[in-house]
């Protein structure tokens, strides 16, 4: 008798459709938060004394700085800017970690032991002392900050690369595969790249907030842009000099925006390692 089709468990279903709503949500919301960076143009980045601290109100939803610019244009733009420059650190990072994770697996134990000694060296240094060094050393700046979150975030993902590929070459199928006289690209293109691609993806996923925090992190402390550039650090350093005053909305709306985003890309990255990963959803 042939067995019975496998059923797959409701509460399973239930789980994937509710990290694919989460996962859409934030995706629609990240199109939300450009569209609003583009379409609110750049008005509310000149100064206009006649409404300088003023609290948020209808016309100013996060209030005005002591300049009279409009606060919600400075972290909508300010949010863009932080994006762009975490998401650039962030690709930076997943290549040194694609290459050397790659190169610890494959070349050898000389190799491994290389790479590995790197990353105990990177990961037992202080992290915020190691982002303001690189920083230093690059001149500061957006390329700087660039560099620094680069060069300081890719260990963790560089290991998740190499237990992985080391996993996969001691695999059945793959030890089979080569045994039938498979090529070496035809075993990694056909058995290694569908293997480590969703622990991959998901890897640079959760890269994402990492990098975001930490460029935030360091142009607050003045190791970053321009004071010229609405980036979130800089707003966040602007409005600690003015919290004493009472003009707590400088900081509120600008952190907030910050945290939110961070949190979607969280959200983000573990809906997708809900979905490519059955374990984890089972779970």
């Amino acid at each position: 008798m042939m067995a019975p089709p496998v059923r797959k468990s409701p509460k399973l279903k239930n789980i994937r459709q509710r990290t694919l709503a989460w996962f859409i949500i934030s995706l629609v919301l990240f199109a939300g938060l450009f569209t609003g960076a583009y379409m609110i143009g750049d008005s509310g980045l000149e100064t206009q004394f006649s409404i300088r601290n003023q609290a948020p109100s209808w016309s100013h939803p996060f209030g005005t700085d002591w300049l009279g610019r409009d606060m919600l244009t400075r972290t909508l733009k300010g949010l863009c800017i932080s994006l762009g420059i975490g998401m650039t650190a962030a690709l930076c990072s997943t290549v040194i970690s694609l290459v050397l994770g790659t190169a610890a697996a494959v070349m050898g134990k000389k190799t491994d032991r290389v790479v590995t000694a790197i990353i105990d060296v990177i990961i037992a240094t202080p992290h915020l002392v190691l982002l303001i060094l690189i920083s230093f050393c690059f001149g500061g700046g957006a390329k700087g900050v660039i560099i620094a979150v680069a060069l300081s975030h890719w260990t963790r993902l560089a290991r998740i690369i190499r237990a992985e590929i080391l996993a996969l070459k001691s695999s059945d199928y793959v030890l089979l595969s080569s045994k039938l006289g498979k090529s070496r690209r035809w075993i990694a293109c056909h058995h290694m790249l569908p293997g480590l691609l969703p622990q991959f993806l998901v890897g640079v996923l959760l890269l994402f907030p990492h990098a975001i925090l930490h460029a935030a992190g360091l142009t607050f402390l003045g190791f970053g842009l321009s004071p010229h550039t609405p980036a979130i650090g800089i707003l966040l350093s602007e409005a600690m000099q003015h919290l004493s005053t009472g003009y707590w909305w400088l900081a509120l709306g600008p952190g907030l925006s910050l945290v939110a985003m961070v949190k979607l890309f969280d959200i983000m990255g573990n809906s997708l390692r809900t979905m490519v990963n059955p374990k984890t959803a089972q779970e």
